[in-house]
C-alpha cells in the first residue's frame, strides 16, 4: 500500500515537514545517515532572533514565535527558548553599516534600544573601548533548545502514526504508475507523495528524481569553543556580533562558542572545519575584544544551504506537483522551522497558508520553487 507522505531527510526541516504532514495522511521520514539530525541540526549556533533574514524569513521566524513559546502538549518538556539578548557593536569606520543595520531591525523590534559605549561595556566587558564605538541591543534574541525542538518534532510524528528509518538514502527514485518509487538499501517504498528534505542534497535528490535542480548552494559555517576569562561571570552575556558580522561569539554550556561568521561554498559532503577558519575567527575577536583565546576546546563545521534569493524553498515542483520542495533552510531553519512546516503541510493539501504567515505578507510564490526557475 503506498505510503502519502515519504520525506527524504530527518533533520530539522525534514522532521518538521513529517510532523505537520502527519495530519494529513501517512507519513515516513528516510535518513540517510545512522541517526536524525547529524549534519546542519546538530551543528546550529541555535538562535532565535526575529529580526535575521529577509522579509520572507522574518515573517517564517515572527510566525514560529507562538509555536517556541507555548509548544503543543507532550511537544517538550523543558522550554524550547530561553533569554539571550543580542548585542549588534561596530568600529568608528563601520558607522555608516551600523547606522543601516539598526534602521531595518529597529522598524521590526520594538523593544531594542542604541546604547552608548559605556552601556554595551557594561553587558560584555571584555569589549575593547579602543574599538568600540557604536553599539544596539535587542533583549528579545533568544537561545533555542535545538535538540528538544527537533526531538520533539520526531516524538510527535510518532504520536500521529508515523515512521522514521535511518541508514535509508534512497539509490533510485522513478515515477511508475501514478506513484513514486524509492529504492533505499533498506526497504523500497511507494509513496503518492515525495518530500524533498535533503538538506545540502535537495538539489542531488531532486535530479534522481528525473527534475531540475533550483541552484541550491551550501556554505561551510565554521564554530568552535574556548574558555570563558577567568573570573568573569559570563553565562548572561548576548550574543556579540559584528555590524559587518564578520565574527560572532555567545556563552555555550559554560564556554565560549565563537565563529569568524565564515560563507565558504562547498559540495554536499560531511563538512570538516579549516584551521584558516578557526584562526581567523581567534584574530577578529581579539581585535575586537580582550579575550585571550590560548586552546580551542572543541571546533566543528557545517553546511548552510541557500537557494539564490536566500528564502526558503517550500511547496510543490512545477514540473510535478507530488514532488514538494522542503529546502535552502541556510542559517534560519531552526528558528522558522514550526511556520516552515505548517507552510508545507498547506501548499501541499492546496490549503491556504496559515494565518499567522498572512499576516505578515508572506504569499504562496515568495516559497514556491517555481519562482527560482
Amino acid at each position: 500500500m503506498a505510503i502519502d507522505f515519504l520525506v527524504l531527510g530527518a533533520g530539522m526541516a525534514g522532521a518538521a515537514a513529517g510532523y505537520f504532514l502527519a495530519d494529513h495522511g501517512e507519513v515516513v521520514i528516510l535518513e540517510r545517515e545512522d541517526v536524525a539530525g547529524y549534519h546542519s541540526t546538530g551543528r546550529s549556533a541555535a538562535l532565535y532572533i526575529e529580526t535575521y533574514g529577509n522579509a520572507a524569513i522574518r515573517a517564517l521566524t515572527v510566525a514560529s514565535g507562538p509555536f517556541f513559546r507555548s509548544p503543543p502538549a507532550g511537544f517538550a518538556a523543558t522550554p524550547l527558548l530561553q533569554p539571550r539578548g543580542l548585542l549588534m557593536t561596530a568600529p568608528a569606520p563601520d558607522r555608516e553599516r551600523f547606522e543601516a543595520q539598526l534602521e531595518a531591525n529597529r522598524a521590526l523590534a520594538p523593544t531594542l534600544r542604541r546604547l552608548a559605549p559605556a552601556e554595551a561595556l557594561a553587558l560584555c566587558p571584555v569589549l575593547r573601548e579602543d574599538w568600540l564605538a557604536y553599539a544596539f541591543c535587542e533583549p528579545d534574541a533568544m537561545d533555542m533548545d535545538v535538540h528538544a525542538i527537533h526531538q520533539g518534532f520526531l516524538r510527535g510524528l510518532r504520536a500521529k502514526g508515523g515512521r522514521l528509518l535511518t541508514a535509508a538514502a534512497p539509490r533510485k527514485i522513478a515515477r511508475a504508475g501514478g506513484l513514486w518509487q524509492v529504492e533505499t538499501a533498506a526497504a523500497s517504498f511507494a509513496a503518492r507523495c515525495i518530500v524533498d528534505a535533503a538538506g545540502a542534497w535537495a538539489d542531488e535528490v531532486a535530479g534522481l528524481a528525473g527534475l531540475r535542480p533550483v541552484g541550491l548552494q551550501p556554505l561551510r559555517r565554521t564554530a568552535c569553543l574556548v574558555a570563558p576569562p577567568t573570573g568573569l561571570d559570563t553565562a548572561h552575556w548576548p550574543v556579540v556580533i559584528d555590524a559587518a558580522e564578520s565574527f560572532y561569539f555567545k556563552p555555550e554550556s559554560g564556554r565560549l562558542l565563537i565563529s569568524p561568521a565564515d560563507e565558504t561554498p562547498l559540495p554536499p559532503q560531511d563538512v570538516q572545519p579549516d584551521e584558516f577558519d578557526i584562526a581567523l575567527a581567534a584574530e577578529r575577536i581579539a581585535t575586537a575584544t580582550r579575550l585571550e583565546i590560548r586552546r580551542i576546546e572543541r571546533k566543528w563545521a557545517g553546511l548552510r544551504t541557500f537557494a539564490p534569493d536566500r528564502t526558503l524553498v517550500i511547496g510543490p515542483d512545477p514540473a510535478e506537483p507530488s514532488f514538494l520542495w522542503m529546502a535552502g533552510q541556510g542559517g534560519y531553519g531552526i528558528q522558522t522551522a514550526p511556520a516552515a512546516g505548517a507552510a508545507l503541510a498547506a501548499l501541499a493539501t492546496a490549503a491556504d497558508l496559515p494565518t499567522e504567515l498572512a499576516r505578515h505578507g508572506l504569499r504562496a510564490e515568495h516559497l514556491l520553487p517555481n519562482r527560482l526557475r
